[in-house]
């Protein structure tokens, strides 16, 4: 009985192996399209096993190209490559990938280099990945790093945006970019400095940094020739190897006027003029009010005499004796009122050739402040201008250096113009011919 229970065994143990043969056959046909049974390795290799991670084999980190060379390079995943793409991010310019089969390609032209869109020995970064096109949860993101290089010695240049020689005035803005012409290796510090000590400027420490700088007034002086002063201004760069390039530009400062100051001076001046145009106007007044009162004074002696004499005239023809002497008296008595007008009143000749001389001086001065008025927003003979209202200022003054010029002043600047400027005044002091 035992016997035919161990060939029962035995089939049934040959029948599950040709089951499990059969089966692994069918899959090995689906997948393949052979008739043909696998082989143990492939069964078994992690290569095809879904549970195997994505990875790249070959992805060098760090790449190193030469200017004018060119760049293929094809990576490799551990999966097919038909059904995941590839992409960059962060690539400098020029570089690109197959997004089919990973091949990276790049041609390091000059004229990127010259054109500023890549810089010699700068180490650029590359964001890589690959990704499942039905999975996007499998996926691997990593990097690499590329570096340019050239043999060719091409030095940088400190370049300002301004000629190498400038020409400005006093109280004027200079204001100009130093800009870099960048070779193999580019300018990372710029230092500045110049044949005299500046104030007020704004320093320049590196590339397109703006110098900007104002001359004061004062800054050219009375001892330099022709009036103007050389400044130079040197612009010194530096690489980190300390190779230098320095860039001079030749400032020529011209002296020039103060016009703010200036003008300041200029209405101080006016200021000045008017106050005594108005102490020189009440003193007018108070003269020509004195020889005014003299005339009245003398005109009533001068009335009171004639009617004197005139009325003795007239009695000394009367009949009656009384009367007749009376009138040969009274001609007497206008002669005597003649030498007490003068007296009592004399004449102010002296005072009338000064107030005469004051009216000549005011108009003059009225005439001069007339002349010399401002043109423009920034008249060039402002200083001329000045000069002349001190200057004839200064010539009334001496001039009427004799008179007892009035100093305190009840009456306003409107009444004293009004009185000065009166029909009876100017007709009292006009030339006659």
């Amino acid at each position: 009985m035992r016997e035919p229970r161990f060939c029962i065994r035995q089939t049934t143990l040959l029948t599950v192996l040709a089951i499990i043969v059969s089966t692994a056959s069918l899959h090995a046909q689906e997948r393949t399209g052979y008739d043909t049974l696998p082989m143990p390795e492939e069964i078994i290799s992690p290569a095809d096993s879904a549970e195997a991670p994505l990875r790249i084999k070959n992805l060098n980190p760090y790449f190193t190209l030469h200017v004018d060379s060119t760049l293929v390079y094809n990576l490799e995943i551990n999966k097919d490559p038909s059904k995941y793409y590839w992409y960059l991010r962060n690539s400098p310019v020029g570089l690109r990938i197959n997004k089919d089969n990973g091949q990276l390609t790049f041609k390091a032209d000059k004229s990127l280099f010259l054109s500023g869109k890549l810089k010699f020995d700068n180490e650029y970064r590359v964001s890589i990945g690959v990704q499942n096109l039905e999975d996007p949860m499998q996926r691997v993101d990593t990097f690499f790093s590329i570096l340019f290089y050239n043999t060719d010695i091409i030095p940088s240049r400190v370049k300002p945006t301004v000629n190498s020689v400038l020409t400005v005035e006093e109280g004027d803005t200079i204001s100009f970019k130093v800009q870099c012409e960048n070779g193999n290796f580019s300018i990372e510090n710029i230092t500045f400095f110049s044949n005299m000590p500046l104030k007020n400027f704004t320093l320049v420490k590196k590339c397109d940094d703006d110098f900007i700088w104002s001359p004061p007034f004062d800054f050219v002086k009375e001892t330099d020739s022709g009036k103007a002063k050389v400044v130079l201004l040197s612009f010194v760069g530096t690489n980190k190897f300390n190779i230098r390039d320095t860039a001079v530009v030749k400032v020529i400062v011209k002296d020039a006027l103060n016009y703010p100051l200036a003008l300041q001076e200029y209405y101080l001046q006016r200021s000045i003029i008017n106050t005594y145009l108005l102490r020189l106007k009440y003193t007018f007044l108070q003269l020509d009010k004195k020889v005014k009162r003299v005339k009245n004074a003398r005109t009533t002696f001068d009335i009171t005499s004639s009617t004197t004499a005139l009325t003795g005239s007239i009695l000394s023809t009367s009949k009656d004796d009384g009367t007749k002497k009376a009138g040969q008296v009274m001609p007497s008595v206008g002669v005597s009122l003649v030498p007490i007008k003068e007296a009592v009143a004399p004449q102010k000749v002296f005072d009338q050739n000064q107030a005469s001389t004051l009216r000549s001086a005011i108009k003059r001065l009225d005439y001069m402040m007339q002349d010399n008025n401002l043109v423009g927003e920034r008249d060039p003979d402002i200083a001329k201008k000045t000069n002349k209202l001190k200057d004839e200022l200064k010539q009334i003054q001496i001039q009427l250096i004799d008179v007892p010029i009035e100093i305190t002043n009840d009456l306003t600047e409107e009444e004293l113009n009004q009185y000065f400027n009166s029909p009876r005044v100017n007709k009292k002091y006009r030339l006659k011919k």
